[in-house]
């Protein structure tokens, strides 16, 4: 399945830590914070300004990011876990 976002929303996966453990305690999933690294998945064509003009999006497919712990739309589909924001919700771009 392949998923194109619209305009200058921007599909992400958020990328998962490793396990927390705290004085010997495994922590529960439930109660396990959301990461806020995130690799994009897909972005759309850009934003459209009310000229018309078409602005591109600073981010590409495969950048590592970072974003709010709870920015943008949860969506499940095909058994994955995405997040779908617009890219003037991404913190920044992690460059290594």
């Amino acid at each position: 399945m392949e998923l194109k976002p619209l305009y200058d929303r921007v599909i992400l996966k958020r990328l998962e830590e490793g396990e927390v453990r705290k004085g010997g305690i495994i922590i529960p999933d439930t109660a396990k914070e959301k990461p806020q690294q995130a690799e994009v998945i897909a972005v759309g064509d850009g934003k459209i300004l009310e000229n018309g003009q078409k602005i591109p999006l600073s981010v590409k497919t495969g950048d590592k990011v970072l974003i709010g712990k709870y920015s943008g739309t949860d969506v499940k589909l095909g058994g994955e876990e995405y997040v779908i924001l617009r890219e003037d919700e991404i913190l920044a771009i992690i460059k290594k």
